[in-house]
């Protein structure tokens, strides 16, 4: 007999809303700051850890910002994507799509080739390592202007062979997606594929905007959908994957408390939902760790939990050989699963 924890934990899977720089543990901060000969404004390891109390998406992107200075060298992103890679694997994560954001990095001096060749090394050693399979996607911030936003464009273009996709991210509220539509315009010209964030603290019209003016393949986070019907039948009806942050949506104050989460009603709904980590050192887990903070509300069985590891891979930017695959494995583990 297995209980649903551990059906939940052995789930093939795949993490699509999981911001690498987010992925840095208080632990490797301290050790890349010594490393790098940074000072940074904690004592310890515990101290740090004491400063993640968040109560909107600004106070935790002032720390986030903060720690991604440590990141100086090719090395030091290159471990920290297998930092993040070893603990994915351990999920039973199969593939994960991973966010990063160059203008955190050029912005201090550091040049888009140090991060983009770090990470692309820690990629391909972790499939070496795991068979974990991973894809990159460049995400603009959105608290900066369009013309920075285009010069980063610009500055990827020897790597847009490595890229899957472009990414929205950042202060959402006050930064609508329409400030970026001839940015994402270009990128889409240029074959890569479109995300954003929009929908965790902005209104439902930032993801009519995402929709219509981005033209994205898939939604991050999109919480707020729920407050238009017409939108959710609307994106229903299309099968748009919705990349969804338990814990982070916790630790940030758009829902009250883990009980009080959407996803259940998502799924009611026929969206496409998937679970994700977001930034699991920041926000108290990593993807199985928000897989299992919705079982003790009682409102998802374990077919529903084997749909959302389903829908993970069917929202991912993988060919349909790939999906099948990750489909066939999935199914395996389920019907040999006892509960």
């Amino acid at each position: 007999m297995t209980d649903l924890a551990t059906f939940v934990a052995g789930l093939p899977k795949a993490e699509l809303h999981l911001h690498i720089e987010g992925s840095l543990e208080p632990e490797q901060m301290f050790a890349l700051a010594r490393r790098n000969r940074i000072a940074i404004p904690f004592a310890s390891v515990e101290a740090l850890r004491a400063a993640y109390s968040f109560s909107r998406l600004q106070d935790f992107l002032d720390i986030y910002y903060q720690g991604a200075d440590v990141l100086r060298t090719e090395e030091d992103f290159r471990d920290l994507a297998l930092a993040y890679f070893d603990r994915a694997a351990a999920d039973n994560v199969r593939h994960a799509e991973i966010f990063f954001d160059p203008q955190t990095h050029t912005d201090r001096g550091i040049p888009f080739a140090v991060a983009a060749d770090g990470l692309l090394a820690g990629m391909a050693e972790a499939e070496r390592r795991h068979g974990l399979t991973s894809k990159l996607i460049l995400c603009f911030l959105r608290h900066l202007d369009e013309d920075a936003a285009f010069a980063t464009l610009k500055a990827a273009e020897p790597w847009l062979d490595r890229i899957a996709a472009v990414g929205l991210d950042s202060s959402e509220v006050g930064h609508p997606p329409s400030k970026f539509e001839r940015v994402f315009a270009r990128a889409g010209e240029m074959g890569l594929l479109r995300v954003a964030h929009a929908g965790e603290e902005g209104p439902p019209a930032y993801i009519h905007e995402a929709l219509d003016l981005l033209h994205i393949d898939r939604l991050d986070h999109g919480n707020r959908a729920l407050e238009d019907p017409t939108l959710v039948t609307r994106l229903a009806r299309s099968a748009m994957t919705f990349t969804v942050c338990p814990l982070s949506n916790l630790k940030l104050c758009v829902v009250r408390d883990i009980d009080a989460h959407p996803i259940e009603r998502m799924l009611r709904l026929g969206l496409r939902a998937t679970v994700n980590s977001d930034d699991p050192a920041y926000f108290g887990g990593y993807v199985n760790d928000n897989y299992r903070a919705l079982i003790p509300a009682g409102k998802l069985d374990a077919q529903d939990f084997a749909t959302l590891a389903r829908n993970s891979f069917l929202g991912a930017f993988l060919d349909d050989a790939a999906v099948s695959r990750h489909l066939a494995a999935l199914d395996a583990y389920v019907a040999a699963a006892t509960l």
